[in-house]
């Protein structure tokens, strides 16, 4: 039985992907921090994993991520706040197949978008 997916992104640099997450996104380190090239964060129930791709080009980085939540419109207004930059493209907004959404990139153009059934 399928009990939970923890998906695994490329990044170029530890620490910058450590501070993006932890500093900006909120959420917190976990797992084995000494493990070269390897990173996993946490927030609420969501896991990500990253894996060192030190010659990633991330503008040939199509790595995706859709993350729901609960709060989409607080979660969103948080990261305003924050002066966190939204993706151009991905304002929140309904979406047409009954989600609100909003979009925004990691440092190495991982694109992750959070949603909100209506």
């Amino acid at each position: 039985m399928l009990t939970a997916i923890h998906p695994k992104l490329p990044m170029r640099n530890k620490s910058a992907t450590r501070n993006f997450y932890m500093n900006d996104l909120g959420f917190q380190e976990f797992g084995r921090t000494d493990v070269a090239g390897y990173l996993m964060v946490q927030k609420d129930n969501i896991q990500l994993h990253f894996f060192e791709f030190k010659a990633l080009d991330p503008k040939e980085n199509y790595g995706q991520v859709y993350i729901r939540t609960d709060a989409i419109d607080t979660l969103y207004q948080s990261l305003l706040d924050k002066k966190i930059r939204i993706h151009p493209n991905g304002p929140l907004e309904t979406k047409p197949w009954g989600q609100k959404e909003f979009s925004l990139l990691d440092p190495d153009n991982n694109l992750l978008t959070f949603g909100q059934g209506l």
